[in-house]
């Protein structure tokens, strides 16, 4: 993304027609396992599932007081349902909904351009149960406590009022701003989704026979290994009145795990080695000063270090939190600011239409809005959240919890899956294969890159594993790697919850078996320039998962002449609020008051 001043201006969340959500009247309440009541209904046919023999179910687990967790649960479509596995999908963020990745990767359909329903062959519910939830509450269309407002479309700021009208785009139900309701770590939220799960198990125990899958993204390298670790070890208290909750994959996509790994790789894949597609962003004292605000005195690299010492600091909350802005900051957001293109598709010029979100407009309709039962407007992310986990520093502080809950899942029996699109420069795969390395999986360094084939015969990235960790780099996608390889990713997907290696799909892999992929040590593979875009792709336009490249029809053509060499600013377009793009609009609104306090 392009973020400055301008930028600013033109990022905000995309409204459907301004409304108060009525509260749902139809929902059916039952009593889930672990005390968690349950309320849920059936969705009707055609709200996206279009398969009138696939039954959906949408609905809250009510895990605290002021704590409503979100759910919209997908049978599988080509097997029994119920000797299907169950697949979670958990979004990242921190702040972020699994409507995102839903409509944009992996669920039963999409919404194009003019609001319809398209179904998606690739969906991950082909063979296996699929539920989405929206977490922390105040996520998507999890809730505290439910409130009129209007929403900022600048700051998102949420400002209770029972007088706002249609005429203010920003205006609905949202859940509350008090950040003091809802979890400020991932570690506090991992008992919130365990709960969750509790609730859902115990009122639709047969979705979940076949074993149970977790899949993530982005933040969710943070997310997944920790609630995976936090599942295992309450699998072994079995508190009363609770079920076990058979684990047995975790899959990160994109991965953001460890800041002390991460932030520095931000230079590694765009200056030294540099990425796969000879994108050179910088000039050479561009370098240079990226260079500085990483390892230079007091830069990212030692800001991170302060966060992570041992014994940690007294005022680890503020330590943690001012390194996680400093390196958004001076080290995240100097490719946004210098290169113009979009961090999420390194490809892409900002502003970037893929993947496009008519969802959210979709999911806002009043009509939509009552066949899932919800009880406030849809929001691609949560500010509460987002500023509830920045107060504690939670991104930078967990780096080393999640490298030891990897190693301890791992030995316990789950298969853990890390893949990331190479064009990806927020959660870059060189950072994402060194995180990788530092696990130490068992026979990890005898392990090598071997070609990921797909049934068509067509090699689509390359994978290292050993046993049941892997790590694999997808060749022409980005942060959403599923929206870029559909196919390339549903197979690795169906691999990896059917315990087979994920290259081929050909040989069973799991702790104890000594099994890994020979190859070598490094991925090498070079796309080369050829879908590096040199103007602004049209709103509009569609991608094409085989050229790898833009479809963009000749009158779209016409209004996209912002070249990367010329000295302007891209043309105001609505974008995607997800992942850590609260993050950068903190650092920004920060900026924006620093510079007002100066001027006289």
């Amino acid at each position: 993304m392009f973020f400055n001043s301008i930028s600013l201006l033109i990022l905000f969340i995309t409204y459907a027609v301004a409304q108060f959500v009525p509260p749902p009247t139809d929902l059916k309440t039952v009593q889930g396992a672990g005390g968690i009541t349950v309320r849920y209904k059936e969705v009707p046919t055609g709200t996206c599932e279009t398969n009138p023999n696939v039954k959906s179910y949408s609905g809250y687990a009510d895990v605290g007081p002021n704590q409503h967790i979100f759910f919209w649960f997908f049978e599988a479509r080509a097997v029994n349902a119920t000797q299907a596995p169950l697949t979670v999908r958990l979004d990242g963020g921190p702040g972020a909904s699994s409507m995102n990745g839903l409509f944009q990767e992996i669920g039963p359909c999409t919404i194009d351009a003019a609001g319809n329903v398209v179904n998606n062959p690739y969906s991950w519910s082909n063979n296996s149960n699929m539920l989405f939830i929206d977490q922390p509450a105040t996520v998507g269309f999890s809730y505290t406590i439910a409130t009129k407002a209007t929403q900022s479309s600048r700051t998102f700021v949420i400002t209770p009022t029972d007088t706002c009208t249609t005429a203010d785009p920003g205006c609905g139900t949202y859940s509350s701003p008090d950040t003091t309701l809802t979890p400020n770590s991932t570690q506090e939220a991992a008992v919130g989704f365990y709960n969750a799960m509790q609730g859902f198990m115990g009122a639709f125990p047969q979705y979940a026979a076949n074993g149970v899958h977790i899949n993530t993204a982005s933040y969710g390298g943070h997310y997944g290994p920790i609630f995976a670790d936090y599942i295992v070890k309450q699998n072994k208290v079995k508190a009363a009145g609770t079920v076990d909750i058979p684990l047995k994959t975790l899959m990160i996509e994109n991965g953001f795990y460890d800041t002390r790994v991460q932030f520095a790789a931000y230079y590694n894949y765009t200056v030294s080695p540099g990425n796969t597609y000879n994108l050179n962003p910088y000039t050479a004292a561009q370098e240079q000063q990226l260079y500085t605000n990483i390892w230079g005195a007091g830069g990212c690299q030692d800001q991170q270090a302060k966060c992570n010492a041992n014994p940690p600091p007294a005022d680890i909350d503020n330590v943690c939190a001012a390194a996680d802005t400093f390196c958004v900051a001076e080290v995240e957001d100097f490719f946004d600011i210098n290169a113009r293109r979009n961090e999420d598709d390194v490809r892409e010029l900002a502003p970037d239409p893929f993947p496009p979100t008519y969802y959210v407009d979709y999911l806002n309709k009043a009509n939509v809005l009552q066949a899932i039962g919800a009880t406030t407007n849809f929001t691609q992310a949560s500010v509460q959240t987002f500023f509830a986990f920045n107060s504690t520093g939670d991104d930078s502080r967990t780096g080393a919890i999640i490298n030891t809950a990897m190693q301890t899942i791992l030995q316990e029996g789950v298969t853990v899956t890390t893949f990331a699109g190479d064009a990806d420069y927020d959660s870059n795969w060189i950072g994402g294969q060194v995180v990788a390395n530092n696990v130490n999986a068992p026979g990890w360094t005898q392990a090598g890159f071997v070609n990921l084939t797909t049934t068509d015969g067509v090699v689509r990235g390359q994978t290292r594993q050993a046993d049941g960790f892997s790590f694999t780099r997808v060749y022409f996608a980005g942060h959403e790697a599923p929206f870029y390889q559909p196919e390339a990713t549903l197979q690795m997907f169906e691999r990896a919850i059917s315990g087979m290696d994920i290259a081929t799909g050909k040989m069973p892999m799991a702790l104890g078996k000594n099994v890994t992929t020979q190859g070598t040590q490094s991925s090498t593979f070079m796309e080369g320039p050829g879908t590096i875009q040199t103007t602004v792709t049209p709103a509009g336009s569609t991608y094409n998962t085989t050229t790898h490249a833009p479809n963009v029809a000749p009158a779209q053509k016409a209004k996209s002449r912002f070249v990367v060499s010329e000295e302007l600013v891209p043309p105001p377009t609505k974008v995607r609020v997800t992942h850590k793009k609260f993050k950068k609009l903190l650092v920004e609104e920060r900026r924006a008051r620093k510079e007002a306090s100066r001027k006289p």
